[in-house]
């Protein structure tokens, strides 16, 4: 039988060495999980025998907890007197210490009159509290792969064709077989509850009414299960990060198996370590108490080609996607394995290394040293999209989909689903607009006559392709 415990037996073990935590009328104990918590141990420090059920659902789903922790950990219950009395008294203190995270109250016009990304993301500014705006604005170091993501495409010239009867535009076309409204997709961006009480399930809805993409995120603030409920109308896959907790992957993958709606994975690998992001470190400093030890990191950083494909194959039937290719070599060395079904160029929108190349860069790369990667899987790109003329840039280099991360945040930040919507529907609109002026009726005819991109062919690589090593690394271990 279950023991029942009261709020002043929890509250004696409030330390990094004997700390429990009440969620959800649960009473668990997570001093083994304090030092490995992704998020660091002083927001668990913080909550230390407590009811931190208010604090844990703003960034988490419950189901998060079966990953996490061993049958073991759960202790029992909570006395149901203490937690209605207890919940009162926390939500109280939360409302008046968490004020910095907060939303900043501001009057916004209406959604239609917001005209383009970068005024959402203006108005988003406002909307946000400073912990989500040190979240998700923050990349690494000097932040110049951040900038140069979006400044590239200004480099890029496009060949508008006449005398095309372009009355009619279609945006449809497939991902990795996916019959998709847009080829622009949302990118796996966590938490994004810290935008709007809507989260990942207001992305979802919003990509529904446009039939597109999203992928959801390892780190999504809510369930996978309750964020494709959201989204009738939408097609989805799902990131995985793996962990140093194999087996914590291993039973997160085999919910994802319960969820017919994912249609992929997608791993990303271009985080094996944490970046240097100055001002989110700025704000996790200014939150910790007592000088707690910096978060620990706990992604697995010794994935290798072989090993871990053949790992996720054992556990997983569908499509796997590699997240963060950043040059031609790796993009080749993908289509060596049958499991691997696509790539996504991918910087991590700049959070990881700091002057890494520019996804476009990289799709010339390919272009110029192994072509036939774009005959044999599916390309997705992301970061710096912010227009229509953007999205076509990308899709004539070879791209199947182009993603976008922060402005779906800034979209829900601004307006919930109806912001998202709002962000879908002024890049569809001018990514239609521009396939028109370029005489171009379907994504399906856009290639490269239709760009100049001549300014950039100093930046690429000037090395040998390198692809007979690869050849030679790769397919003797196949």
């Amino acid at each position: 039988m279950s023991r029942i415990w009261n709020l002043v037996e929890v509250s004696e073990h409030n330390t990094q060495d004997s700390c429990w935590m009440v969620l959800h009328g649960k009473v668990y104990d997570i001093t083994s999980f304090v030092p490995k918590h992704p998020g660091g141990r002083s927001i668990l420090l913080k909550n230390a025998g407590q009811d931190a059920s208010t604090a844990f659902d703003s960034v988490h789903p419950v189901e998060i907890l079966e990953e996490y922790l061993e049958p073991s950990q759960l202790l029992g219950s909570v006395e149901s007197a203490d937690i209605s009395k207890d919940t009162e008294i926390r939500e109280t203190k939360h409302d008046a210490r968490t004020e910095s995270e907060a939303p900043t109250s501001s009057t916004l016009p209406s959604l239609e009159s917001m005209l383009s990304i970068a005024e959402i993301e203006s108005y988003a500014m406002r909307q946000l509290s400073p912990k989500a705006i040190s979240y998700y604005v923050s990349a690494t170091d000097d932040e110049l792969t951040k900038a140069a993501n979006g400044q590239i495409y200004r480099s890029i010239l496009l060949r508008p064709r006449v005398f095309v009867d372009c009355t009619d535009c279609s945006l449809k076309t497939t991902i990795l077989g996916n019959k998709v409204g847009l080829p622009i997709y949302v990118s796996p961006a966590a938490m994004a509850r810290l935008a709007h009480p809507a989260g990942e399930a207001g992305i979802a809805g919003a990509c529904s009414k446009f039939n597109a993409l999203q992928i959801i995120s390892k780190n999504a603030s809510m369930s996978p299960s309750a964020i494709v409920s959201a989204g009738p109308g939408a097609v989805f896959a799902w990131q995985l990060y793996v962990l140093k907790d194999i087996a914590a992957t291993e039973r997160t993958l085999a919910q994802i198996r319960k969820i017919p709606q994912v249609k992929f994975i997608v791993l990303t690998l271009d985080a094996p370590f944490p970046g240097k992001r100055e001002a989110d470190e700025r704000f996790k400093m200014a939150e910790v108490a007592g000088g707690a030890p910096p978060q620990a990191w706990g992604t697995e950083s010794a994935l290798t080609w072989q090993k871990t494909l053949e790992w996720l194959c054992k556990h997983t039937s569908l499509p796997i996607v590699l997240k963060g290719v950043q040059t031609h070599e790796d993009a080749y060395a993908a289509t060596l394995f049958p499991a691997v079904k696509g790539i996504i160029i991918s910087n991590h929108g700049g959070r990881a290394l700091d002057t890494a190349p520019p996804p476009i860069q990289v799709l010339l790369e390919i272009r110029k040293f192994c072509p036939r990667v774009f005959d044999t899987i599916d390309v997705l790109v992301d970061g710096g999209i912010k227009r229509g003329t953007d999205v076509v840039k990308a899709l004539a280099l070879g791209a199947k989909g182009v993603g976008i991360g922060r402005a779906a945040l800034y979209g829900l930040s601004v307006g919930g689903q109806d912001g998202v919507e709002r962000v879908l529907k002024i890049l569809a609109d001018e990514t239609a607009t521009a396939m028109r002026l370029l005489g171009v009726k379907s994504v399906s005819q856009l290639g490269p006559r239709h760009i100049n991109t001549s300014a950039l062919t100093s930046r690429l690589f000037d090395g040998t392709s390198g692809l007979e090593e690869i050849e030679t690394e790769l397919r003797s271990k196949l």
